[in-house]
């Protein structure tokens, strides 16, 4: 069963869906860019099936709010108030690019509070050419917000090298999930976050960027027993 639920945080109001065992150990899922919290719902419950499951709506995104603000570490900081909110002192982290990212920024700032990470199809972030919407999709409909996008796409072109210089500090157990197939992130950017990330381990499932959705079995069958171990 999947409840959907809000929290009230400082800075926004945060949509979440939670399911899974009530006195399971706590998981929670970061979605991608432009994506919500019900785009994991094709691998639950068979992910992790003994963990309280926590899947939020990032700002700007699904049924949580939008603000006048955006960027990585304002969602960073999101998911660490919705930690403190909740009383989940320490967690298992699951992030799809964009939410990727976010996770492994909150693995550097608070790596206490992280056990094991797991990281789908988001490199080392290097500095990129700078990339905008295709012309006339600002005027269809979304349920997320096009500033969001312009702000985090444009965080995304231009890195803090802090972000990956900060890998190093991450304790967390941790498995990177690669696309391969016709991804377009850069497979040797992954592997190099692999590589940069202490202990860590790489697997690649060739189903291009969108791995949980496109192959959910494979997906299910690299991570569940890695987040189960």
């Amino acid at each position: 069963m999947i409840n959907v639920r809000t929290v009230q945080l400082p800075e926004v109001m945060l949509a979440y869906r939670e399911s899974g065992r009530p006195d399971g150990p706590p998981l929670v899922l970061l979605h991608a860019l432009g994506e919500r919290a019900a785009d994991w719902d094709v691998v639950l419950p068979e992910l992790a099936p003994g963990h309280h499951v926590y899947a939020l709506d990032l700002r700007g995104h699904g049924d949580s709010g939008r603000t006048a603000a955006y960027g990585l570490e304002a969602m960073r900081d999101d998911v660490l108030a919705f930690l403190d909110a909740l009383g989940l002192a320490r967690i298992d982290l699951v992030g799809h690019s964009m939410g990727g990212a976010v996770a492994y920024l909150l693995a550097q700032a608070v790596p206490e509070r992280i056990d094991r990470l797991v990281l789908e199809e988001i490199p080392a972030l290097h500095p990129r050419p700078a990339s905008v919407p295709p012309e006339g999709a600002e005027d269809e409909p979304a349920h997320f917000d096009w500033a969001m996008v312009r702000a985090v796409k444009a965080q995304i072109d231009t890195p803090d090298p802090a972000w990956r210089e900060g890998l190093a500090r991450s304790t967390a157990r941790t498995l990177v999930v690669a696309g391969a197939g016709d991804s377009h992130v850069p497979q040797e950017r992954i592997a190099e976050l692999a590589r940069l990330i202490p202990d860590c381990r790489l697997v690649t499932i060739e189903a291009g960027h969108l791995v949980h959705s496109a192959r959910p079995r494979e997906f299910v069958a690299a991570v569940a027993p890695f987040l189960a171990s």
